[in-house]
């Protein structure tokens, strides 16, 4: 309840600065909508794509440009999600302030706003980077508006699992900017990416199942029940420390990153443990899987960088 009053507060506080400050008011709605934490977690995806992709840092101008491209689509599509999903997002109490964020911009303001990222993040990603990260970079788009948040989300407790494609696209995105024929450890790297979301959206959608309920949307504890998603979540979280450790297996990073998969992914199954099946405390189990995707893309990037520097 204390969590339910400070969303509702953060609308609250929205509505008011827009009033007193309109300008700023609609900047910060805007910041609101695009989500700005979910799309950094992307873009440090497609940064170890083009790590592995290069064998060490993409060179600065590429390496921006290619970010860019990536943050730009996630920001707009996020607008989307938010557009398409405005009826459903009103009634979970923990989406308030995106919500008031919306109202704030308007929905032709917002539509705008969407489309222009887009649109300039697939420009500039076929001007100056190549037409296989372009593709890459549409599929994300589209997977995420239409094929998830259309279909997948509201159809089927499941719809996480095709909807983590976009999630994992990004790192396609950046491999193909530096290398368009893609190698094994890239798509390692996207598997891993597909079977991290799963687990991590689950631990959330057990922290607001009741939000979901009312919302009507079926995501799996509310369709299938607690206990089956606690067991699911700890066979996706258990299967990750094993693929993770396939980039050191093929040759690509060195024993020191396996060693931190290994305390990244024992960590996590840890968390899934004691916050999921012994206690409920959703909310640090979806912190812990931030901090460990979060982890294992930095080793990933700090490993084959460094090597390839020495």
């Amino acid at each position: 309840m204390k969590h339910q009053e400070c969303r509702r507060q953060e609308g609250s506080f929205l509505l008011a600065e827009e009033r007193e400050h309109p300008r700023v008011g609609r900047f910060i709605s805007a910041l609101v909508i695009v989500r700005p934490g979910i799309a950094a977690g992307v873009t440090l995806a497609g940064l170890a794509g083009m790590v592995l992709a290069g064998r060490s840092l993409p060179p600065a101008e590429k390496g921006l440009l290619c970010l860019a491209c990536i943050l730009l689509a996630a920001c707009g599509s996020a607008v989307i999600n938010g557009l398409l999903d405005e009826e459903m997002d009103g009634r979970m109490v923990r989406l308030s302030a995106r919500v008031s964020a919306l109202k704030s911009v308007g929905r032709r303001g917002a539509l705008v706003l969407s489309l222009s990222l887009i649109l300039v993040a697939l420009a500039a990603s076929w001007r100056f980077l190549n037409g296989m990260a372009t593709v890459f970079l549409l599929a994300a788009v589209a997977s995420y508006t239409v094929i998830y948040t259309l279909y997948f989300k509201r159809r089927s407790p499941y719809g996480t699992v095709p909807g983590g494609i976009p999630g994992a696209l990004p790192v396609l995105i950046g491999y193909a900017a530096v290398e368009p024929r893609l190698g094994a450890d890239g798509v390692l790297l996207f598997l891993l990416m597909l079977l991290w979301q799963p687990p991590h959206f689950w631990a959330l959608a057990l922290k607001y199942q009741e939000d979901y309920r009312s919302a009507g949307v079926p995501v799996l504890p509310v369709a299938l029940g607690e206990p089956y998603t606690k067991i699911l979540i700890f066979i996706y979280a258990a299967a990750l420390l094993p693929l993770s450790l396939g980039l050191w297996w093929i040759g690509v990073c060195t024993g020191g990153y396996a060693a931190a998969a290994v305390v990244l992914g024992v960590f996590f199954l840890c968390s899934c443990l004691r916050n999921i099946v012994f206690v409920k405390r959703f909310g640090r189990a979806f912190g812990a899987s931030i901090l460990y995707i979060t982890g294992l893309l930095v080793a990933i990037i700090l490993d084959v960088s460094a090597r390839g520097v020495f």
